[in-house]
């Protein structure tokens, strides 16, 4: 027989034979095509994914994570207060950093590899964690927005109390990326994650609600949160059951969990939907007043400026508008025109300012206005900064000099208990952080300067560094000369490092540690 001859296949008792014979392309061989395919495909999954995750390691590493330690109260508290400080200074750089630092991932997720391989003890103790950060949160940032003068709404607050549907796909995609890189060990992605979850704004939403009895805040935010909290843990749980990790239930078990999960994200999207058609609904209706408003004027006209109020009933609308020839009574007829468009009742203020019989002077007349209205919004800017340095200064507003041609905000600070120069120039550099197209100067009492530098072989240490920077600062807000006491090679170097800057010294031999004293001393 020739080697490349095989023996014909001898038939089966049934009298089927299990390969699809040559020639045939009927249904049953492409069914057969594509459930072999299947079966590839299922077999490369079981060895070549779930055969290469570490399934032990990563339970016990999100186990250890989820447990309710001191770093993990800490670091929730410290984070819910940088939060609540960026919503009401309105300060986005702020609330990012307060993501960065929350730890409130870590029970979330694992919430949903516990719910997976059906560990209750450890579903226990990520809720328990989850649980106390969020009541700590909750809480420090209720008593912050209580005791503060500002309780302002802000943009940053406003944009956490109306979730929709996007949102909760934005928490879908985002743990799907991080359950992923935490079964595959890439977890530098899960700072990522924490920046588009945002887990710790919309609780410090939640206690600003709390603190100004804002229902429409309070409701609004946790919604977000807890829209945010629930997909987070049950995408960990679908991905931990994609990835095979091992699980002690049954399959009835598993198929009544399979469908309590689905019934949780069906119960998640019905409001947030609604909310989403709400949001849609006002987005047209904007675009419908506008259109019907100055299709009523003449194309010489200007719409300056609309504001309106979805919340109220009728919907009230204020407008303004710039034109050449006033109308009477066109707020009965565009009210009558917008009532048939939108459906619903509306009150409409329409107030007519008459210009130039020219579409330029309707526009100059705008631009006065829009002059106008960045003026007195700088106004407010500056006055709110004004009480932010008399606040941290401990003074009254009259104390605290603004130029606002300049854009300089100058204030002598008061002597506080404790305080040292490195206090004052931290608290003016978080002032200055929050307007940068500022120059602010806080002026300090005068009080004792570093009384240790610190040098290495290779110059100063990082804590002598950090002395020179508030000797620096110290020597430009505080007019008196400065002396360096201390070993002469050390004191003749940290000299030349400050005259670098800008700063001239005196330097004076004396004994080790090299220290800095006021002129004169």
């Amino acid at each position: 027989m020739n080697e490349t001859e095989k023996p014909p296949r001898a038939p089966s008792s049934s009298g089927y034979s299990p390969l699809p014979q040559s020639g045939g392309s009927g249904e049953g061989d492409d069914s057969l095509s594509l459930g072999s395919a299947l079966m590839t495909l299922r077999r490369w999954w079981r060895t070549e994914v779930i055969g290469t995750v570490e399934q032990f390691e990563v339970i016990e590493k999100r186990r250890a994570e989820c447990s309710l330690s001191e770093r993990y109260l800490f670091m929730t508290a410290m984070s819910a207060g940088i939060a609540v400080l960026g919503l009401l200074l309105s300060s986005p750089a702020v609330v990012i950093g307060a993501m960065l630092l929350s730890p409130l991932m870590d029970p979330i997720m694992g919430l949903g590899f516990a719910l997976a391989i059906g560990d209750y003890n450890w579903l226990k103790q990520s809720a328990r964690s989850l649980a106390w950060g969020t009541l700590i949160a909750i809480g420090l940032t209720a008593g912050l927005v209580y005791l503060s003068p500002i309780q302002t709404i802000t943009p940053e607050i406003a944009a956490r109390t109306q979730p929709n549907l996007f949102d909760l796909f934005v928490a879908l995609f985002s743990a799907l990326a991080g359950a992923y890189a935490m079964i595959r060990g890439r977890e530098g992605t899960i700072v990522g994650v924490a920046i588009a979850t945002a887990l710790m704004p919309p609780l410090a939403t939640i206690g600003f609600g709390l603190a100004t009895w804002n229902w429409t805040v309070f409701s609004g935010s946790l919604l977000l949160y807890v829209t945010n909290l629930i997909t987070i843990a049950l995408t960990a749980w679908a991905m931990a059951r994609l990835y095979g990790f091992r699980t002690s239930l049954t399959a009835r078990q598993s198929s009544f969990q399979n469908l309590a999960v689905f019934a949780v994200f069906v119960a998640l999207a019905v409001p947030l939907a609604f909310s989403l058609q709400q949001i849609a609904f006002q987005t047209n209706s904007q675009r419908v007043i506008r259109a019907e408003i100055e299709e009523a004027f003449d194309p010489a006209s200007e719409l300056s400026r609309f504001d309106v109020d979805f919340r109220s009933d009728p919907i009230v609308v204020d407008a303004t508008v710039y034109t050449p020839r006033p109308r009477v009574d066109i707020e009965v007829e565009v009210e009558r025109a917008l009532e048939t468009r939108l459906g619903q009742p509306v009150e409409l203020t329409l107030n007519q300012l008459q210009v130039g019989t020219s579409a330029s002077a309707a526009e100059q007349a705008q631009l006065s206005s829009a002059r106008a209205n960045e003026e007195a919004a700088e106004l407010a800017r500056a006055n709110s900064l004004a009480t932010r340095l008399a606040l941290v200064a401990g003074v009254d507003e009259d104390a605290v000099t603004v130029d606002r041609t300049r854009r300089r905000a100058t204030v002598r600070a008061e002597r506080l208990d404790g305080a040292t120069l490195a206090a004052y120039r931290v608290l003016e550099t978080r002032i200055a952080a929050t307007e940068p197209e500022w120059t602010i100067e806080l002026l300090p009492p005068i009080g004792e300067l570093p009384q240790v530098i610190t040098f290495g072989e290779d110059g100063p240490t990082p804590e002598g560094a950090q002395a020179l920077m508030v000797i620096e600062w110290a020597a430009a807000r505080v007019d008196l000369p400065i002396a360096l006491v201390g070993p002469e090679v050390e004191a003749t170097q940290a000299a030349e490092l400050l005259a670098g800057r800008g700063v001239g010294v005196e330097v004076r031999p004396g004994p080790a540690p090299l220290r800095a004293e006021w002129g004169g001393e």
